[in-house]
């Protein structure tokens, strides 16, 4: 039986990674079992995840994904290229992936492979610094320095965010020595962040007309409707920042300006400016406005700001998660549990409660992503939701039956 990976951020629950799965099995067949590596409570645009995980996982479990596991917060809110290594380490360790699969703007596998070799070649370096010396933006003098290599057709590629991303999964692919193999899948529906109408619509639409209180039902397969209007009931969504915003703020203003070098993720120097927005800013988005720069665009600051306040830098160049942990399966994502408990060279979290038994460096990585659910429940809509050590307390959800074939 294949089994397929899918790294998703969010957003499993609309339209478009529905139709991922299902393309999926159309390609590889009906029985291939679809495993997702999905963020936890943090998310690649240096946001909250605006549904608590586990409901994110019961989602995609009802879409037609069979194993869900966690990408850790270090990988998760971070920067393109360490989620995409966090990501591909985690589906390469299941010891059971057969593939890599990813949506992507151009929906071909070679122009981003032609990317993906060219950006670990010195050229590349050097014609990125020389780019970058002249007062160009990190991706501006990245494409430039690709175009240079290449061709304008190819360098265009790297200013849609999925083609950007998929090169960054194939980079890993490479780095790790796995032997998953890619899949590139056209990217369906709106484009990334647009707001444009769309029978798939983007994730970005979807959660601006959540947030705005607008007809949000009708952009969400039904199943998914149904499971956000239970969040939403209970008081456990949407979750935001900003109902959290006093805490982030007195978080920031506690930091001395040397402590906030480990969130500078390129140390350029960035959080000199950053310590300095802070102090002379009342809100979140004043602290943002006041850092941005050409240099330093809202998402890289927007990453800054999360990692501050959760206490939590993105994973270093190469470092990958120490386990995996099982957020939801059916049955056929049980049965290949049964697979991964024999072929993993990663431990496989499915009760928390075991994760005493591992050794001392799993326990802190573990008690690190607990940490940081305690602060993110804080932003539930309704404090009396946020109960403290609920990472230890809550299992994996486990839906009986597979999804359908085809």
């Amino acid at each position: 039986m294949a089994a397929a990976g899918i790294i998703a951020e969010y957003n499993p629950f609309h339209w478009g990674h529905a139709w991922q799965v299902g393309e999926l099995r159309r390609r590889l067949g009906a029985e291939t079992a679809v495993v997702a590596c999905m963020s936890g409570s943090f998310v690649q645009r240096g946001d909250f995840a605006i549904l608590g995980k586990r409901a994110r996982a019961e989602m995609a479990l009802r879409g037609g994904v069979d194993l869900v596991l966690e990408l850790p917060s270090p990988w998760s809110a971070a920067a393109a290229e360490r989620f995409a290594q966090g990501g591909a380490a985690a589906l390469t360790a299941t010891g059971v992936v057969t593939h890599l699969a990813f949506g992507c703007e151009c929906g071909e596998l070679e122009p981003l492979q032609r990317i993906a070799d060219c950006l670990d070649s010195e050229a590349y370096h050097a014609g990125l610094r020389q780019f970058m010396d002249e007062g160009m933006t990190y991706a501006a003098a990245r494409q430039g320095a690709v175009r240079r290599l290449t061709d304008r057709e190819t360098a265009d590629c790297l200013s849609s965010p999925n083609n950007a991303l998929a090169v960054e999964y194939l980079r890993a692919l490479k780095t790790q020595g796995s032997g998953m193999i890619p899949l590139a899948l056209p990217r369906t529906g709106a484009a990334h962040d647009s707001r444009e109408e769309s029978a798939y619509p983007s994730a970005s639409a979807i959660r601006e007309e959540l947030l705005s209180g607008g007809n949000w039902r009708e952009m969400l397969p039904e199943a998914s409707a149904e499971i956000l209007s239970r969040e939403m009931e209970a008081g456990r969504a949407p979750v935001r920042m900003d109902n959290c915003k006093r805490a982030v703020l007195a978080r920031l203003r506690r930091m001395k300006e040397e402590e906030l070098l480990p969130y500078d993720g390129g140390k350029e120097g960035l959080y000199h400016r950053f310590y300095a927005a802070v102090h002379s800013a009342v809100s979140l988005e004043e602290i943002l406005e006041a850092a941005k720069t050409k240099r330093y665009p809202l998402a890289r600051l927007r990453r800054m700001l999360l990692q501050a306040y959760l206490g939590v830098p993105q994973a270093a160049q190469g470092e990958t998660p120490l386990y995996l942990r099982v957020l939801g399966a059916n049955e056929r994502g049980r049965a290949l549990l049964g697979r991964m408990r024999k072929a993993a060279s990663l431990p496989v979290i499915v009760k928390p409660g075991h994760v005493r038994r591992l050794a001392p460096g799993i326990q802190r990585a573990f008690d690190q992503e607990a940490r940081c659910t305690d602060l993110y429940v804080l932003a539930y809509p309704d404090l009396g939701q946020a109960w403290p050590e609920s990472e230890y307390a809550a299992g994996p959800v486990m839906l009986q039956g597979s999804p359908p074939k085809g």
